[in-house]
């Protein structure tokens, strides 16, 4: 699928890929390397996604939305509950019965955010926010996912200045830890 836009289109664009992701995943054979090494792709997306939206989505809701606190705070909450399903889906093998109870647990939650992200959130968004900031919004979000984390890290701050300080940090850990054992490849 196609990046590129502005912070809407962008975000879509990773909302569609993690569909797809979850329809692979329940696609593969349960037990098998095949569905692990998907949870891990899906992880890394999730991840990288959730923590762009924190340091760059969620303070413009803030800034440009009636009411934003309340909608930033609702998705962040989301996050943090994604964020704790990903982090048992890590440490859980895909032969193990809970591994499926997680994703089915994981797409339900995820999808929910999704779909409120997509018609509440956006929506009010592009109604309040300028073009230009929307544009530039897109943007920034394709940078913070390169450096972003790839794994789930459920204690670290989720709002600025804090997260845009860590999270670079926490990514070139997590890339050099998923390079030496192959994950996300």
């Amino acid at each position: 699928m196609g990046h590129g836009g502005d912070v809407i289109q962008e975000l879509t664009t990773d909302h569609r890929e993690v569909t797809e992701l979850f329809g692979r995943i329940e696609g593969a054979v349960p037990g098998s390397e095949e569905r692990k090494r998907l949870a891990d792709e899906l992880t890394i997306e999730l991840v990288r996604h959730s923590v762009a939206e924190e340091q760059h989505l969620y303070p413009a809701v803030r800034k440009h939305v009636p009411g934003g606190d309340a909608l930033a705070d609702k998705e962040i909450a989301d996050h943090g509950r994604v964020e704790s399903l990903l982090k048992e889906l890590e440490k859980t093998g895909a032969e193990h019965l809970d591994f499926s109870h997680l994703i089915v647990k994981l797409r339900t939650e995820v999808t929910a955010h999704l779909r409120d992200e997509e018609n509440h959130l956006f929506p009010q968004l592009r109604d309040a926010c300028p073009q230009e900031e929307l544009d530039a919004l897109g943007e920034k979000i394709r940078s913070a996912k390169k450096t972003a984390p790839t794994r789930p890290h459920p204690k670290s701050p989720s709002t600025p200045p804090a997260n845009k300080l860590l999270a670079p940090g926490a990514g070139l850990v997590d890339r050099a830890r998923d390079f030496v054992t192959g994950r996300g490849k």
